[in-house]
């Protein structure tokens, strides 16, 4: 059985929505890499850890300040509201398929606007 990926709560949604835009070519190339392991076949068996710290998306973001971020305020307020959307904390453990059941059950497309009110990626929010 492979490592968990750990994934903040709002990097769920951002895992549906990646499109293959992000902030630096590294970043994207990480961020591809791991959507593409959540996406491939057998993935939805996938186990993810909730984080409230960096995780395997925020690796290489040139905005992660140690397990941190240069706008933590900002990114606290969506794991907030996505983790409440989504009924998850750190430190829960879900496969990936789960993960998106809980976006089908829970987040309704009109929902995006209030639930990544703040992220910098406008176009990541059609879901």
């Amino acid at each position: 059985m492979s490592a968990p990926v750990r994934l903040r709560p709002h990097h769920i949604l951002c895992s549906l929505g990646f499109q293959g835009h992000g902030y630096s070519n590294t970043f994207t190339a990480n961020m591809a890499e791991v959507v593409g392991r959540l996406r491939a076949p057998g993935g939805e068996e996938m186990v993810i850890e909730i984080t409230g710290q960096a995780d395997a998306i925020c690796a290489p973001c040139p905005r992660r300040l140690g397990t941190s971020c240069l706008s933590h305020h900002r990114i606290n307020t969506l794991d907030a509201a996505h983790g409440a959307a989504l009924g998850i904390v750190p430190g829960d453990r879900i496969t990936w398929g789960d993960a998106q059941d809980r976006v089908r059950d829970n987040v309704a497309p009109d929902d995006l606007d209030i639930l990544c009110e703040g992220c910098r990626w406008p176009s990541a929010k059609k879901v």
